[in-house]
């Protein structure tokens, strides 16, 4: 059982600063994602709670323990990288053994975690193989493995998956979550830019922007709550449409302008005194559906079609220069370029954001 706490840790290389100031509390027990662009500091804040990377500023918590000076070998962590990094001439069992007999554990207390931990990860059957003769799959399963007989309080994935091919990723994305069912009690904190592996796999998601932190929250808080315009912009796939608007009106009866579309009453607490102010509107592509010619809230041309099978990608001209509007349609949806469409949406899933970029708090 162990919490993580962060208290406006910081991380420096000379004058440039990589993370500015981030406090976070993860609960024991907790699956917590990192997510952001590259260059976001996500990899960096993950080395720092190992102890990786030194922090400069702030304070680093483990189970209660300030561990900014302790070395990571004493920090009940375990690390998987996104290379597996397996010893070639080992099999599969002594490649996991390795650290415990290094720490001079008992042949029988090896055996039993290693043992364990490949019945966990489905891997009994190739504790003899060497790692040249199994897929890429398994053996960053091994890698996981070799993590979970250290026994930590704390598992941290730095993107474990992003090396393998798609069909890999699902496999192992799933072998992680069963992973995390089985260790009700083990703090397990991951980072990705996979928004399904964090949508998915997380308890709470944390957006990180510029080494500092966008917004915490639950996969769906995230989708159906972004707290401004860059989470809106990042979380989902594609991502949610947004338009420069007008605010025609606040208070009791909200409605907005979005550029190159019909005014419309959105779900938004916005105050009275912002009426004519400018704003971005949002919808997402998966929210929008075709709509009578002429009605919903966008006109347009159509520009280009990808039909996906499942579902149809519908890109539309509809007035904002270089910024064409995005339908996902379901289905095989009978559109073709140069087709007139129009689009609209229900009103609860619309989104306003104020001329900073802030979300404007969603009524029920």
């Amino acid at each position: 059982m162990a919490d993580v706490n962060l208290a406006q840790v910081e991380k420096a290389y000379g004058t440039i600063k990589i993370l500015h100031g981030i406090d976070l509390d993860i609960k024991s027990g907790e699956f917590i994602v990192f997510v952001g662009p590259s260059g976001c500091g996500k990899s960096t804040l993950l080395r720092s709670i190992a102890g990786l990377e030194e922090i400069t500023g702030g304070t680093l918590k483990i189970a209660g323990e300030v561990v900014n000076d302790v070395p990571p070998s004493k920090r009940g962590i375990a690390m998987v990288f996104q290379s597996y990094a397996l010893y070639p001439h080992m099999t599969v069992y002594d490649n996991m053994a390795f650290g415990m007999r290094i720490a001079r554990e008992s042949r029988e207390e090896i055996d039993r975690r290693v043992k364990n931990a490949a019945e966990i990860l489905q891997l009994t059957k190739y504790l003899d193989r060497l790692p040249k003769a199994m897929s890429g799959g398994q053996r960053q399963r091994v890698a996981i493995g070799r993590a979970i007989v250290r026994n930590p309080q704390v598992f941290l994935f730095d993107e474990p998956l992003s090396n393998l091919d798609a069909a890999l990723r699902v496999a192992t994305r799933i072998e992680i979550a069963k992973l995390k069912e089985s260790m009700p009690d083990t703090t397990m904190i991951y980072v990705t830019h996979d928004q399904v592996e964090a949508m998915t796999l997380a308890d709470r998601i944390v957006v990180l922007n510029a080494g500092r932190i966008e917004q915490v929250g639950t996969p769906l808080e995230l989708y159906l709550d972004p707290a401004n315009l860059f989470v809106a912009r990042f979380i989902g796939s594609p991502a949610m449409n947004t338009v420069p608007c007008t605010i025609e009106a606040g208070g009791a009866a909200p409605r907005v302008t979005p550029r190159g579309g019909r005014t419309v009453a959105v779900p938004a607490k916005i105050p009275e005194g912002d009426k004519g102010k400018s704003g971005t509107f949002g919808v997402r592509p998966e929210d929008l559906t075709l709509a009578a010619p002429g009605e919903g809230i966008f006109t347009g041309t159509v520009d280009l079609v990808e039909k996906l099978g499942e579902v149809t990608l519908v890109y539309a001209d509809c007035g904002v220069p270089g910024e064409p509007v995005l339908a996902k349609l379901d289905g095989i949806a009978d559109v073709k370029k140069g087709d007139a469409v129009s689009f609209g949406a229900p009103a609860q899933v619309l989104h306003v954001f104020d001329d900073k970029g802030a979300a404007y708090p969603r009524t029920p």
